[in-house]
């Protein structure tokens, strides 16, 4: 893996010249526009701090994109992963995050030295846009507070949206004011405008213009510390071995956020670019860093593809792309802090609340629903209601497991056709090979004989009544598992029982494997094994008796 990632760094930086570092400076410095009001709010809706997903997308920048798999990618905190934590930071706080994040980075670390950074293929479309409308659904839901100047309670977001009802709901109308200004102002303000400077940062400078002109009653960031090392960060000190085991469930569901996030962003990226991503050397950058993330006091990252998108787009030529843009954030952190910690959390929250609405796949929920595919609208609901109610790795596994079901369901969708033998229709035979065959059968099956249609091949023997010869032509036949060779045998001592004569024709070589594995082979008889039922229609099997 060392060897495959300084093989990439010279191909990447091969021919590097002064034209091509200014590229890669000016992408950085957009990015980092782009960046800033994104890491700030991901950082408050985490349950952290804004300084916590400016940290982030600090270190991130520099580590993850120093080792990155793909040199357009761009990583740090995202909305997807901010959902995440909401519940880890209610139930554990902020040490419990770091510890999780940790132990996700490890975890990262594993999948790529066993190279799994392929798995990700093997989960359906439905499913991916499921839990990212779940996840959607979880960031505005938990910016109801911020958004209308409230205050709610509970562990979860849907036991802080039933404290409205107890607790009583009364919004402040300068919070509501200036978030609903937020959002306007960016689905209003102009696509070719946000490619040169991104409306959310518009919009919250002037939101925070407006607050502090008028000293509006409403919730700030508050002070962000102009060091990469806070006092609330992670510490071998602070670790406390009775909470590890109750924090692996979160762990892994932050990694495998971050794998299937990070790999599909450096897919759409690879398209882009025509570069493809080295998904293994990816999931290993993103592991280290999320393993040296909570020592900065920062929380877990993934590659995001807005900013990949962005620094594509802005010319990006390496990865030093990734890094000017975490140098950018970190020099607006020492000289901004003060200007920073006057931002409205209600304009945070207007930011996040359009950014739920745009990470939602509508091109793909509209394909979905206007084709009517039933198996994927199950799946997408069903994850995304699963995300909602429970976790991301629950809702993961329930949709894998429907796509399974689904997929079984189809693959074992077996076609059986049977055909009485007509001589006068089969020109190749002479009027012996016509005399032996008048009362013979062919039966064409098509697709795996496997668990889920076994009794469908059993069924067979009533279909094949007053013959006294059967030829099966299992050429389409692709897979028999152990429950599909039962019903084979099953269905062949049934027909011997009858005195009928039974040749297997066409079998693929995993098909002749299981025959021979499970005896078939030895009960049909060697000499009923044909290629072809043709050669099988011609051939005298008496004389050999």
């Amino acid at each position: 893996m060392l060897k495959n990632y300084f093989a990439m760094l010279k191909t990447e930086f091969s021919g590097y010249n002064p034209k091509k570092l200014s590229a890669d400076l000016m992408a950085g410095l957009t990015v980092a526009a782009v960046a800033l009001p994104l890491a700030l709010a991901f950082g408050v809706s985490s349950g952290a701090d804004a300084a916590a997903g400016l940290i982030t997308a600090i270190i991130a920048g520099l580590v993850i994109g120093a080792l990155s798999g793909g040199y357009y990618q761009i990583s740090g905190p995202t909305g997807a992963m901010a959902a995440v934590l909401m519940g880890v930071v209610s139930q554990y706080g902020l040490n419990g995050i770091f510890v999780a994040t940790f132990l996700a980075g490890a975890l990262m670390v594993l999948a790529a030295c066993f190279k799994l950074g392929k798995l990700t293929a093997f989960i359906p479309m439905p499913v991916i846009t499921g839990f990212t409308s779940g996840i959607a659904v979880i960031i505005a839901l938990g910016q109801l507070d911020n958004f209308f100047g409230v205050t709610s309670q509970g562990a979860s977001t849907l036991a802080k949206l039933a404290s409205y009802g107890t607790l009583g709901f009364h919004p402040n109308l300068a919070a509501v004011a200036l978030g609903a200004f937020v959002m306007v102002f960016m689905f209003a303000f102009p696509k070719k405008w946000n490619a040169v400077v991104p409306a959310s940062l518009i919009s919250i400078i002037i939101a925070t213009i407006i607050s502090s002109v008028f000293h509006l009653d409403v919730k700030t960031v508050g002070a962000i510390p102009q060091t990469l090392l806070p006092e609330t960060r992670l510490t071998f000190s602070a670790l406390d071995l009775s909470t590890l085991p109750n924090l692996v469930s979160p762990a892994v569901s932050i990694a495998i956020l971050g794998m299937i996030e990070s790999l599909l962003c450096g897919a759409s990226a690879g398209r882009m670019t025509g570069v493809k991503l080295n998904s293994d050397q990816e999931l290993l950058a993103q592991g280290i860093g999320n393993m040296v993330l909570p020592f900065f006091g920062g929380i877990p990252a993934t590659a995001a593809i807005a900013r990949t998108s962005v620094a594509i787009k802005s010319g990006a030529q390496t990865r030093l792309t990734g890094i000017f843009h975490a140098i950018g954030l970190l020099i607006f952190m020492l000289v901004l802090a003060p200007v920073m910690s006057r931002i409205p959390l209600c304009a945070l929250a207007g930011v996040l609340m359009v950014t739920a609405w745009r990470m939602n796949e509508w091109h793909a929920i509209r394909y979905i629903l206007s084709h009517k595919f039933k198996s994927s609208i199950v799946m997408f609901f069903a994850t995304m209601l699963a995300t909602i109610v429970f976790d991301l790795t629950t809702a993961i596994l329930l949709g894998v497991g429907i796509a399974l079901i689904f997929m079984v369901a189809n693959l074992s969708n077996l076609q059986i056709n049977t055909a009485k033998v007509d001589p006068s229709r089969m020109n190749f035979m002479d009027e012996e090979a016509a005399r032996r065959n008048e009362n013979a059968m062919v039966v064409y099956i098509s697709g795996p004989v496997v668990f889920a249609n076994a009794q469908q091949v059993e069924g067979l023997s009533n279909q094949l009544t007053g013959c006294e010869r059967v030829y099966f032509s299992m050429r389409a036949v692709s897979d028999v598992d152990i429950s599909g060779a039962q019903a084979i045998m099953t269905l062949i001592s049934q027909l011997k029982e009858r005195s009928v004569e039974v040749v297997m024709c066409g079998l693929s070589d995993r098909a002749r494997r299981m025959f021979d594995r499970c005896d078939l082979t030895q009960m049909v008889g060697e000499d009923h094994i044909y290629w072809s039922v043709d050669k099988a229609l011609l051939d005298d099997r008496t004389a050999a008796v």
